[in-house]
């Protein structure tokens, strides 16, 4: 099944993913502009309020972009909405996204239809974040456009599954847009995507190491400087497992190898919860494939040469 028209402007099948307090215009607009989709969390725009001005900022900044340079328009962005019932913002969240018209809202811990009627009422998309076939296929029950296979390795909120198995599993029976999330870190590991069935590849932890990158400059190093062996899985932050740094764990003044179970009951996504870990750093397995802190142009150009140079080894065989 082919892709949506909304992704023909992308120079890569790529998806920058929705990075906790990392992702905001600075980083959004400069994805779009290199050409792949940028993406944040709603729940980055603290107060409220703010979310308005950063829509108001990407929408603008991208069509006069678009405007200037006919020949490379800016990709589409996307926001990431927490439907869980814990997020109390939800609803003036999609309120403010209906204002500017989002094109791309990427919903994650739960699947409400109400919430896909109301972005395709807009003429916007919807991808859900999954981590099994059985909340795949909810997902796609209740309205979704297409899906977000989330595999092991994936930084923040990550599955267990590996890629080439889930990817085979949803394949089964999905012919519509799907992304694979979990440690696509390099130009090669795009094409691996697009290889085992995915259409598009996920890609965070990266873009963490950047210019435009709303993380202080020892998260960067931190991703510069780590391996996938200094990545622990944990549900301890949120509720929910995912994959973070050894290293700011470690510096929170807890043992990395000795964490206790979270629950996701007391949890608040919508409250202060964010506050309380900000200094937990989410982290995917491949940042091995990281060597330097760089602006998103360049990080972006990198990806594209491997993506060739890959290419041209398997034509070559």
């Amino acid at each position: 099944m082919a892709l949506p028209p909304i992704f023909d402007r992308l120079r890569l099948p790529v998806i920058g993913s929705p990075l906790f307090i990392v992702s905001g215009p600075d980083l959004v607009i400069a994805q779009c502009k290199a050409g792949i989709v940028g993406s944040f969390p709603a729940l980055n725009a603290r107060p409220q309020s703010l979310l308005d001005e950063w829509l108001h900022r990407i929408t603008e900044e991208l069509a006069a972009w678009n405007r200037d340079n006919p020949d490379r328009p800016a990709a589409p962005f996307a926001v990431n909405q927490i439907v869980h019932r814990s997020n109390d913002r939800l609803e003036v969240d999609v309120a403010t996204c209906a204002k500017w018209q989002v094109p791309i809202v990427i919903t994650s811990l739960g699947a409400r239809e109400e919430l896909n009627t109301a972005v395709h009422s807009w003429g916007g998309i919807t991808l859900h974040d999954v981590i099994n076939d059985q909340f795949a296929h909810k997902a796609i029950e209740k309205g979704a456009n297409g899906l977000i296979a989330v595999c092991a390795g994936a930084g923040g909120h990550a599955g267990r599954l590996n890629p080439f198995a889930f990817v085979q599993e949803i394949r089964e029976w999905f012919g519509g847009p799907l992304v694979l999330s979990g440690a696509i870190a390099n130009g090669g590991a795009i094409l691996a995507a697009e290889a085992c069935g995915a259409d598009l590849a996920y890609i965070g932890s990266p873009f963490i190491a950047t210019d435009e990158a709303n993380a202080v400059d020892a998260y960067k190093q931190a991703i510069v400087d780590g391996h996938a062996s200094d990545i622990v899985y944990s549900n301890l932050f949120t509720g929910v497992h995912g994959n973070y740094l050894r290293g700011s764990i470690a510096a929170a003044g807890l043992d990395p190898d000795n964490l206790p179970e979270g629950d996701l009951k007391t949890m608040n996504f919508g409250g202060n919860q964010a506050k309380a870990w900000r200094d937990i750093w989410g982290s995917g397995q491949g940042i091995g494939a990281v060597h330097e802190i760089e602006p998103v142009a360049a990080r972006v150009d990198r990806l594209e040469a491997e993506y060739r140079a890959a290419k041209a080894r398997i034509a070559a065989l």
